[in-house]
């Protein structure tokens, strides 16, 4: 089924490539999940979560998922400043087939 769809197309041009693209990168999927286990998520509380990243980096991957609707960042008007990111409804949805992969792992790990 993958075969033929990918035949019949530029690999980069097919929606497995546009999902790779959104999911790229050595700590996207990890922040991802993080904000699906423990959502709404603040900047410092994703940096311990998320380990061996720099605050560039981190920043860096949550501006990229934002901006490719995965999720939101909400920032309150106080002092200190707040900022909380939690998934969109576009995110929800990417986390269900991040799940999937989640359970083939658990059932084919050797």
């Amino acid at each position: 089924m993958i075969t033929n769809y990918i035949e019949n197309a530029n690999f980069e041009d097919t929606g497995f490539s546009y999902t790779l693209s959104l999911i790229s990168g050595k700590h996207k999927m990890v922040i991802l999940y993080c904000l699906m286990e423990f959502e709404p998520v603040r900047f410092n509380e994703l940096r311990r979560y998320v380990k061996n990243i720099s605050d560039k980096t981190l920043s860096s991957n949550l501006k990229e998922l934002e901006s490719d609707g995965l999720i939101s960042r909400k920032e309150y008007p106080q002092i200190p400043p707040k900022v909380e990111y939690s998934l969109t409804g576009r995110g929800k949805s990417l986390m269900e087939v991040l799940d999937q992969l989640c359970i083939w792992g658990e059932n084919n790990r050797k």
